[in-house]
């Protein structure tokens, strides 16, 4: 069973063949937190080695430049103006095709692809044709593939946004009227299960668990964590259906802050679903607002 929209995703051996492409443009969006929430990925992966031409973009940081500045949290969707600043800076103009790649730089816990699809997510929707590489930089090395230490560049340019933007995007009333009645609408959390349930350590905001009446579709299962490959397309609808997501007419993805739910996001994209948005601020709002219901499993587990 094949994708419907496979040009969302490249292979190493096509892109080696299109490196000379004049309007191809390569984007390395590797991401590494440290304490602080910064992306320190530049200089730990892409200073020592990336794919010649690349050059980068720092998708990662909590408040880094592709994320609204004035946001009230962190990874808030840049603005029109702010994003057709920074495609320009980076050479994409709305003739290019951008080629987005990763590093896994040693990190199990956050899959190198979600910072892949955030920024695709972002820059689909913003008129930008844009593909993943499939299998990330460590695949690309593995089979022998060519890197470099040398800077990319690109020719600065101009970017011209879609005004259409906002089809990709769901705000808190959206998901609350999802939640009051909207049944053609189902809310996906794309949390690695354990959060979902409650149990684990990490925690984005003051509650833990999800939202009420929210389905799980775990981002581990669409995308192996260590080879940064895609689940095939038969996998990703299989977990899909298990959740009863592709029956509904709209889908509202979630997660912490709104990056691994582009991950999901891009699954249904691949399957050629089209009404789908992701919650911007996701859980750093939602769980801030006792008003907004949650649901934690394992504290209802553990009461007499």
């Amino acid at each position: 069973m094949p994708y419907v929209n496979p040009q969302y995703l490249v292979e190493t051996a096509w892109l080696e063949a299109h490196l000379q492409d004049t309007n191809l443009r390569m984007i390395e969006v590797s991401g590494m937190l440290n304490a602080q929430r910064k992306n320190i990925a530049k200089t730990v992966c892409y200073d020592k080695r990336h794919i010649p031409g690349a050059v980068f973009l720092d998708v990662a940081s909590f408040y880094g430049p592709f994320s609204d500045p004035r946001g009230t949290f962190p990874l808030t969707w840049p603005t029109p103006t702010q994003f057709e600043a920074i495609m320009g800076q980076l050479g994409v103009g709305n003739d290019a095709h951008v080629i987005l790649y990763s590093s896994t730089v040693g990190q199990r816990h956050y899959s190198c692809q979600m910072w892949c699809t955030r920024a695709w997510w972002i820059m689909h929707h913003f008129g930008v044709e844009c593909a993943i590489l499939n299998g990330a930089l460590e695949k690309w090395m593995a089979e022998g593939r060519p890197v470099t230490a040398v800077p990319g560049y690109y020719p600065p340019t101009h970017f011209r946004a879609d005004p259409h933007w906002r089809r990709g995007i769901a705000y808190k009333e959206d998901v609350l009227k999802a939640l009051q009645g909207d049944r053609s609408c189902c809310v996906v959390n794309a949390l690695p299960a354990d959060q979902f349930m409650g149990e684990s350590a990490i925690v984005y905001g003051p509650r833990k668990g999800h939202i009420t009446g929210s389905v799980s579709v775990p981002m581990p299962d669409l995308v192996d964590w260590d080879t940064g490959v895609f689940a095939s397309a038969e996998a990703m609808r299989a977990h899909f259906d298990q959740a009863d997501v592709l029956s509904a007419d709209r889908v509202i993805i979630y997660c912490g802050g709104g990056g691994c739910a582009t991950t999901a996001g891009f699954a249904l994209a691949l399957l050629g679903y089209t009404n789908v948005a992701i919650y911007d601020n996701s859980l750093f709002e939602w769980g801030a607002d006792p008003s907004l219901p949650m649901t934690d499993p394992s504290s209802e587990r553990k009461a007499p």
